[in-house]
């Protein structure tokens, strides 16, 4: 692909347009690069490259911000690509900030399949990241310590097939459209939403695109529980159902 020749992702979900990039870089010459375009932010994408071939990413923002962002990823030298045969994503968490972290790994594992294996290295037990685990997606992984040496600690994080088993019943207390309103507007209208919500209420929203990156960042940051349901998926509506469960 010519650099000068913009790859819009835009139109793909999530894991398609994961799936597609990563291909992309793997096929990519040494020297040469290409251009994305984005509705978030990539850089988890950044750093599963970077733990899949090594200090061979060159990345560089062209646009930030919006629902426009663009990125041009080139393959600075050759490299020995990581075997991927047991796992769905890998992460060396030695490879970027700590603060980062969380954002990363989360926005990863939301994408991933039931029965998919998500493997991260770091220095030593990521116990922030395996509390978040613990917590949050409690009865719905298994957390596995593959290797642990003097630098390197090396776990394996499977996620598990639904159960078919529901939450208890729920009450629809809310419904808000916000396609009338500006990106800045919608975030704070979600948020406000769901903090108005008790355990065992819903609300839905209407988007004009997939807020998935919206998922990404409740499953990241959020304390309290919560199931998210698509109700419509495109072309032009997206309807969600957000339930704040009860905690077991």
């Amino acid at each position: 692909m010519k650099s000068d020749e913009p790859l819009d992702v835009r139109v793909l979900v999530p894991i398609q347009r994961h799936e597609k990039l990563l291909k992309l870089f793997h096929e990519l010459p040494v020297g040469e690069s290409f251009v994305f375009i984005n509705d978030h932010d990539p850089i988890p994408l950044y750093y599963e490259l970077k733990s899949i071939h090594g200090d061979v990413v060159g990345w560089e923002y062209l646009n930030r911000g919006g629902r426009d962002w663009q990125v041009r990823a080139t393959r600075t030298g050759a490299s020995q690509p990581r075997d991927m045969k047991e796992v769905a994503t890998l992460l060396d968490l030695r490879n970027m900030n700590r603060s980062e972290w969380a954002k990363v790994v989360f926005h990863r594992y939301g994408m991933m399949e039931p029965d998919t294996t998500m493997e991260l290295i770091a220095k030593e037990d990521p116990v922030e990241i395996r509390d978040i685990f613990r917590n949050k997606f409690s009865g719905k992984h298994t957390w596995t310590s593959t290797k642990t040496q003097s630098g390197e600690y090396v776990a394996h994080v499977k996620k598990e097939a639904p159960s078919g088993l529901e939450d208890e019943g729920f009450a629809v207390v809310n419904e808000l459209d916000f396609r009338p309103h500006p990106p800045a507007q919608r975030h704070e209208m979600f948020y406000r939403a769901f903090a108005d919500i008790k355990p065992g209420e819903a609300f839905e929203f209407i988007n004009d695109h997939d807020p998935k990156p919206l998922y990404y960042q409740m499953e990241a940051e959020s304390r309290e529980p919560f199931r998210w349901e698509y109700l419509e998926k495109g072309p032009t509506c997206w309807k969600v159902r957000v339930v704040k469960i009860t905690s077991r």
